[in-house]
């Protein structure tokens, strides 16, 4: 399918902060292939299969990570790009990296960190996306980072909308690289943004049920599922509830996708953008799900909040995971000798930029690495079991 004429072109990308040259002796590759390529091969990336998306340290092989997220997040946000003649190249590299700033055990070591950080300007996962892909990941012998795309880090700085008021982290890369934060951003960051919600979704009710935390009876007297499990037992009504679950995500999935399809499609034919600028000028998002899937998946979201992310095994692991942050931060603060080689020779002097040093190295720990400096540092650390 031929690309619209507001989709992202790779031809008119505003470039990268330090020109590359020789980039065309290693393959046949645009600009938003080759910001694709690098958030894959980065370390970074690659530390997110030991990285908490919903259960932390699980020890079922059979539970989502970060990484494993990401791939199911850049496989719906292409689908939707393609349909939508968007830039399936620049969309798939969004998804794939827009979890990366996240640090060990998920939204409880980033709350952990918050606290930590709070004299030092804070911390927020989705700033220090940008702060590991522009400072933190430096596999290139003349300049820090990945050296990304004006492109790609306007949409990773933006894919849920403006951002009036930066933190520190997200003030430093656009003092760089002025990413324009008042404006809205292209319509492959958007379907990014809305590619997330639909992946975690419905896939943290898949490892729910797996995890025997979910009651499949209780989840479908919400209207959103209620629906795809009458159409599910309707065609199966021979097979036990067991058999079917994957068969409700699926369905539940392409709902949600067909519905931000059409829903987003005549967005934009109304709009009457015609260009990726006309997009950032819309003063409103272009992408999203019809009045009546929006409100059903806010009443989904509800439901995962009570039932999943605040169940009481999720929140005791969760109080534990927050303590181990917590006093590794400490520990380090106190004694930043103990931080690795390479860490030690780059501590700054001064404040804040020390602390904002060692709250870099923790944030780059896996699940399993923390727990084992914890271990080290301060004593052995128990999880709840199962989790």
């Amino acid at each position: 399918m031929s690309r619209a004429p507001y989709a992202a072109d790779p031809a008119r990308s505003r470039g990268r902060l330090h020109p590359d040259p020789g980039g065309e002796t290693r393959g046949p590759r645009d600009v938003f292939q080759r910001d694709r390529d690098r958030i894959v091969h980065a370390i970074a990336f690659r530390r997110l299969r030991h990285k908490t998306q919903v259960f932390v340290a699980p020890d079922g092989d059979h539970f989502r990570v970060r990484l494993t997220h990401s791939l199911e997040v850049a496989q719906i946000g292409r689908t939707i790009a393609r349909a939508l003649g968007l830039n399936e190249d620049l969309t798939e590299a969004l998804c794939l990296a827009h979890d990366i700033g996240h640090p060990p055990f998920g939204h409880a070591g980033e709350e952990a960190l918050r606290e930590a950080m709070a004299e030092a300007g804070g911390f927020d996962h989705n700033a220090h996306t940008l702060r590991v892909l522009t400072r933190l990941e430096s596999p290139y012998p003349r300049w820090r980072g990945l050296n990304l795309s004006w492109d790609m880090l306007e949409g990773l700085a933006k894919h849920n909308g403006p951002v009036p008021a930066p933190n520190w982290a997200l003030a430093e890369v656009d003092a760089e690289l002025p990413l324009a934060l008042d404006a809205w951003p292209s319509l492959e960051a958007q379907v990014a943004a809305l590619a997330d919600d639909i992946a975690y979704d419905n896939h943290d009710i898949d490892d729910g049920l797996r995890a025997g935390i979910l009651d499949l009876d209780a989840l479908c007297a919400v209207p959103l599922v209620a629906a795809r499990w009458e159409a599910v037992r309707a065609r199966h009504p021979d097979l036990p509830p067991d058999r079917l679950r994957g068969e409700l995500i699926r369905d539940q999935i392409g709902a949600m996708v067909n519905d931000l399809i059409e829903t987003s499609r005549a967005r934009i034919a109304a709009s009457g953008v015609d260009s990726v600028e006309a997009v950032r000028a819309a003063g409103q998002p272009l992408i999203g799900f019809s009045d009546a899937m929006a409100q059903d998946e806010r009443v989904l979201k509800r439901f995962m909040y009570a039932t999943l992310y605040h169940s009481p095994s999720q929140l005791a692991v969760a109080a534990v995971a927050r303590g181990l942050v917590a006093r590794l931060f400490a520990a380090y603060v106190a004694a930043p000798d103990r931080l690795p080689a390479a860490w030690r020779a780059t501590l700054p002097e001064t404040e804040p930029a020390r602390t904002r040093h060692i709250a870099d190295f923790i944030a780059g720990m896996t699940d399993r690495y923390a727990i084992g400096r914890h271990a080290e540092l301060i004593g052995p650390v128990a999880l709840p079991e199962g989790f």
